[in-house]
């Protein structure tokens, strides 16, 4: 047998895959806006409400199903709309409320949904409830938010950290008490054991629902259940009990699409939230393949060399943890996260073979895919050279911090360049015309200077390109059952340069084998493997049929095999 082929071959699941009940969301492939950068209408720089229905005919060519939009309520921007001074309200630099049902109207003719970020977590300090709340113990709004006496020195309640940096709570000065932050000070912390605030909450969700929205993406809503006098911030007591009733009380009895941002979910929670006998989300985001690269004391800022025999079991483990029940969600990337071929595949040599490879071994996992915006033209990291670059609060107070404790500001920006949010900030790159054809103003943040030859309008004339690669895997998700039914089953793990996996559904069986790396890898496919078929789809020549032999995997291959019985 061959060395890597340990134990998950032993271990062959029979290929039966469990029943489920069909929702329309599994077989849908949702595309993330970041509306700050995706398209200015008019000139001033910014994205909007306009530019984004100006693309629709991009995104239904594409074969989208869902737009993701990062927040548009009325906010100050200090975290560039995750602080919202306003549920009910635009921003004005991304339009209006009228542009806004334009929007969904107009999507819903392509067949396509809206749905929105929903941040309940904290509000902006310019919220009209933190207003009236920070004015003293007695007014009706104080607890909307969490107030806390200082310690007996005169400092902070407890030790609790900000994960923007510092610690979570801010004095103030007029009532003498810290109110918790768990980000930005211009953000603070709602109090959900207030039952008028849940209501509001859900005043506020209904509201949009009846605007026809899909759904929600929900930030960091493992947040909301905290105990902060016991320090706990993640998957507090009542967390479930607080998603419950939600919804009860807002979507539970409309078919949409719910999805929680849950940094601390792990395979036995995940289904805590979406699992076949709860009544919470649709399903969650999680992180864990994303975190285990992170170093232990600098985090992502200094992320560790690239593992693939980690990232595999991390996959595979959230794959046979919602075989049975639940859902995943599949992404590579976020606003949040640096962009997905930098990250994971060659910027330089294989541009376009590594990222196609990226995008077939996630499109035909069991689960949702999430595309990013640009992702599908292999948008890349922004090599910024100066803090002054940046516009993040996160990157900018980390600087800060890792400065005044040592870190040479030459090795920050080494690392904010591989992890900072701002990589995915930059703005899309439509063409080769000035500014990648964002705006015909001055962008908010500077354009990628690559974008003359990664572009949206050079891909889609492209018959071999990134893009057109992503539309067949999206289009062969609505049209194989097998792509979102099938049984998961992982193979050679312990391999530190191939991917290996295989899809099975009744008689049909897909085979999904890929190179990470920038080198031609010889691969010994394990007889159980051996099938021929239809070549699916490929980053190189067609493949039909694997012979159970000794095959040669060139640079960032991927390929997959469909056989159908009869």
């Amino acid at each position: 047998m061959d060395q890597f082929q340990d134990q998950s071959a032993a271990a062959i699941r029979q290929p039966q895959a469990p029943p489920v009940v069909r929702k329309w969301w599994h077989t849908a492939t949702v595309y993330q806006i970041y509306p700050r950068s995706f398209c200015d209408s008019n000139g001033d720089g910014i994205g909007d409400i306009p530019g984004v229905t100006s693309k629709l005919d991009y995104l239904k060519s594409l074969g989208i199903d869902v737009i993701w939009l990062s927040p548009i309520y009325k906010s100050p921007m200090d975290d560039n709309g995750y602080d919202i001074s306003d549920y009910r309200d635009i921003a004005p630099e991304f339009g209006t409320l009228a542009d806004f049902d334009h929007l969904v109207a107009k999507a819903r003719k392509h067949g396509i949904g809206i749905v929105l970020d929903l941040v309940v977590n904290h509000t902006s300090d310019e919220h009209p409830w933190f207003v009236e709340s920070r004015k003293g113990p007695g007014n009706p709004f104080r607890d909307f938010y969490i107030w806390r006496k200082p310690a007996e020195d005169g400092g902070p309640p407890n030790g609790l950290m900000s994960s923007f940096g510092g610690p979570a709570w801010t004095l103030d000065s007029e009532t003498g008490e810290y109110y918790l932050h768990m980000f930005s000070r211009r953000q603070p912390d709602l109090n959900w054991e207030n039952p008028e605030v849940r209501r509001e909450i859900y005043r506020m969700m209904n509201w949009w629902l009846e605007r026809d929205i899909a759904g929600f993406r929900m930030d960091v809503i493992d947040y909301i259940g905290k105990q902060v006098d016991q320090e706990l911030v993640k998957d507090g007591p009542r967390l479930h009990e607080y998603l419950q009733e939600m919804n009860r009380e807002t979507f539970g009895s409309r078919n949409i699409l719910t999805v929680g941002e849950c940094w601390s979910a792990t395979p036995g929670s995940a289904l805590l939230y979406s699992g076949r006998d709860r009544n919470e989300l649709s399903m969650v985001f999680q992180f864990e393949h994303v975190t285990q690269q992170w170093d232990e004391v600098y985090g992502k800022w200094r992320p560790k060399p690239f593992d693939l025999v980690t990232l595999k079991s991390v996959l595979s483990k959230w794959q046979y943890a919602l075989s049975d029940d639940g859902w995943n969600s599949l992404f590579w990337g976020n606003h949040d996260l640096p962009r997905a071929v930098s990250r994971y595949g060659d910027v330089t040599g294989y541009h376009a073979e590594s990222a196609k490879m990226l995008a077939t071994v996630l499109h035909l996992m069991k689960g949702t895919p999430f595309v990013y915006q640009g992702e599908e033209i292999g948008m890349t990291n922004v090599p910024f050279t100066t803090i002054e670059q940046y516009r993040d609060i996160e990157t900018i107070n980390m600087h800060r911090l890792h400065v005044e404790a040592g870190l040479s500001p030459e090795d920050f920006i080494r690392g904010a360049n591989e992890s900072a949010r701002d990589n995915a900030r930059t703005p899309m790159q439509w063409s080769a015309a000035l500014h990648g054809g964002f705006t015909k103003g001055v962008p908010w943040i500077e354009v990628n200077a690559n974008y003359a030859t990664i572009n949206a309008e050079a891909a889609m004339t492209d018959e071999s390109s990134i893009w057109n690669h992503y539309r067949k895997l999206i289009a062969f998700r609505k049209t194989h059952p097998v792509i979102v039914y099938g049984l998961y089953q992982s193979w050679l793990d312990q391999h530190p340069d191939v991917f290996v996996y295989t899809r099975t559904l009744d008689k049909d069986r897909l085979v999904v084998i890929a190179n990470f790396t920038p080198r031609e890898v010889p691969l010994t496919v394990p007889c159980e493997l051996a099938v021929s078929g239809k070549c699916l789809i490929s980053n190189y020549e067609p493949i039909d049929a694997l012979p159970g032999e000794n095959i040669d995997l060139k640079p960032y291959e991927a390929f997959a095999i469909l056989s159908q019985g009869p």
